[in-house]
């Protein structure tokens, strides 16, 4: 076990990508795992205002636990990571963003006059719906298959030919920057909705729009640490190869 002091300095986005079961650990201290996985415990817990030794004690509670083993995703051949993100991520998104849109509508003409937030709440969400829809097309069509390429170069089924965009850094580094986007939208939504808890006054529709809205974000914040902390870091190991 390592000590504390060294635990501290290990980034966030490790412990995750180690074991998932630790994101609940720093999504209860609203400490960001996916898109700002890259920092260490000190800082965020010093940005946070937050003791870093009850952090780690906590961790190293759910490390210890029995029962269900996270999923080990840091393990997965990178093409069965990506086919796993588009079939299980890629397609959630696409299965809820027209539902909730249709939910939000209807709940800013019977509701908006009572509470307007609910209208900056629509806003937000379309456009991320709109962005993430060109998102993941992007990494569909021009990042995963030259990714799959690699993979299938490294096993004697063909050759890597140099992309159109030089290194896989760039689209990565664009994706990345894409991901904050959205996660800083979804932290808008969830201050806005009050994380995600109706008001006395809501209707059912109200009641299950809030609880899609949570659920989104959470297989938001598992997608993107998914790409941030485990197939992008290889994918650039992986290209560094055949340099």
């Amino acid at each position: 076990m390592e000590t504390l002091q060294k635990e501290s300095e290990k980034q966030i986005g490790q412990f995750v990508a180690e074991d998932y079961r630790t994101a609940a650990v720093f999504s209860k201290y609203k400490i960001d795992f996916c898109c700002n996985g890259n920092r260490t415990i000190n800082e965020a817990c010093e940005k946070k205002g937050i003791d870093s030794n009850v952090l780690l004690n906590e961790l190293h509670n759910i490390l210890n636990a029995n029962g269900e083993q996270s999923i080990d995703y840091k393990s997965w051949p990178l093409d069965l990571l990506i086919d796993y993100i588009e079939k299980k991520h890629h397609r959630y998104v696409e299965e809820k963003i027209p539902v909730l849109r249709q939910f939000l509508n209807k709940l800013c003409s019977v509701h908006g006059e009572r509470h307007p937030e609910l209208f900056k709440i629509n806003e937000l969400f379309t456009a991320s719906a709109g962005e993430l829809a060109a998102h993941m097309k992007k990494e569909e069509l021009i990042l995963f298959p030259f990714v799959k390429k690699m993979v299938n170069a490294k096993l004697g089924e063909g050759a890597v030919q140099s992309p159109q965009f030089g290194t896989v850094e760039n689209p990565i580094a664009m994706m990345m920057q894409e991901h904050d986007n959205e996660g800083e939208r979804f932290r808008q939504i969830a201050e806005l909705t009050d994380n995600y808890n109706p008001p006395a006054d809501a209707c059912n529709t109200y009641k299950v729009t809030f609880a899609m809205l949570e659920e989104f974000e959470k297989d938001l914040h598992l997608h993107i640490h998914l790409e941030n902390n485990i197939l992008f870091p290889k994918a650039i190991k992986l290209e560094q190869q055949f340099s």
